[in-house]
């Protein structure tokens, strides 16, 4: 009786998680959550670097508020970089490749506004609400009902966190820098 011979794999078959998703559907939502993984690593980058930045009158609430955002904002990456793996597709690999995904701007001004660090925020929250209701719908179609339930939740977080921002925004005048 002949050895059987050993059976190889290709490498990144070892991630191929099974699922009973549509493989195209799984592609497009993966590569979907790694996008919206990008964006909240800038996300949340940015939020810190205006909080560690904050100054003016309304220093402590603001301070407090974008720390208590960013919190929000680092606490689902994994769930959403975790969620493309369950379904059998990659995860962000590296800042790297975030860099080249995200949809969130940079802002290394050595000064910004208060007021302005909160408007830029506000608008970086609505767009990334838009983006997830974008990925919500690829989703939603694709039958995935788990990520689909994600994002509402993740959309609600985002919709919060911008009508926060909107708040303390509202009627505001820049007088402390």
């Amino acid at each position: 009786m002949a050895k059987a011979k050993p059976i190889t794999r290709i490498e990144s078959d070892r991630l191929n998680t099974p699922t009973d998703l549509d493989p195209a559907d799984t592609k497009k939502i993966a590569e979907g959550l790694a996008i919206l993984t990008s964006d909240l690593f800038a996300l949340y980058i940015k939020t810190k670097n205006f909080h560690w930045h904050m100054s003016g009158p309304n220093f402590r609430d603001y301070h407090l508020l974008l720390d208590e955002q960013a919190e929000q904002i680092f606490a689902i990456v994994d769930d959403v970089a975790e969620r493309a793996r369950k379904i059998g597709g990659f995860a962000l690999k590296s800042l790297g490749q975030a860099k080249t995904l995200t949809r969130v701007a940079d802002n290394d001004a050595e000064y910004v506004s208060p007021l302005d660090m909160l408007k830029e925020l506000r608008d970086d929250n609505k767009a990334l609400t838009a983006n997830m209701r974008e990925l919500h719908e690829v989703t939603d179609e694709a039958n995935d009902v788990s990520t689909t339930s994600l994002l509402e939740e993740w959309i609600n977080q985002s919709e919060e966190r911008t009508w926060f921002l909107y708040e303390s925004t509202r009627n505001a005048t820049d007088g402390g820098h």
